[in-house]
């Protein structure tokens, strides 16, 4: 088998891969989340007025990541605030997300990366998360990238556990 190229390179969140991919991530945590298949109506409501404007600087930054050149994944960063505690600029880790196509080739690990330097770049000190109990395989992602439960920054209907790291 021949070895893939990754690459992740920042993009805006209304390109057609970008927008492919965002469609792609809602679809998969929403029909997970209802135990059905989400229709093309509930997916474009759940992506309109979503914030993912926010996602490019300088507030922010979104990258997609391509394997052999084709859109397999994304994720955005966005400044959240000075932390409050003196530990420095936080970024909140959102949106992450591989095509189940192109999972198990090592390209979560990288994408991780490559989110935590557009982070440091935007001048972030500390990342941190939400997520749901049951996205078992990116809470296993996130603390295999050194990332350890913390008490809840915020609040929402699909929050379910915080992480949070050092950069």
């Amino acid at each position: 088998m021949t070895r893939m190229t990754w690459t992740f390179s920042p993009e805006r969140v209304d390109t057609p891969d970008a927008t492919a991919l965002r469609r792609d991530y809602y679809d998969e945590v929403a029909s997970r989340d209802w135990k059905r298949p989400a229709t093309a109506a509930e997916i474009d409501e759940g992506l309109t007025d979503d914030g993912a404007g926010l996602l490019a600087p300088p507030t922010g930054d979104f990258r997609v990541a391509r394997c052999g050149g084709e859109p397999a994944g994304c994720g955005g960063v966005l400044l959240l605030d000075d932390g409050g505690d003196g530990r420095g600029v936080r970024a909140e880790l959102t949106r992450v997300y591989l095509r189940p196509a192109f999972r198990g080739r090592g390209g979560a690990g990288l994408l991780m990366d490559a989110l935590e330097d557009a982070a440091r770049a935007l001048g972030a000190r500390r990342m941190v998360l939400n997520t749901r109990l049951d996205l078992i395989e990116a809470r296993s992602l996130y603390v295999r990238h050194g990332y350890a439960e913390t008490p809840a920054y915020c609040t929402g209907p699909y929050m379910d556990v915080w992480y949070g790291k050092k950069l």
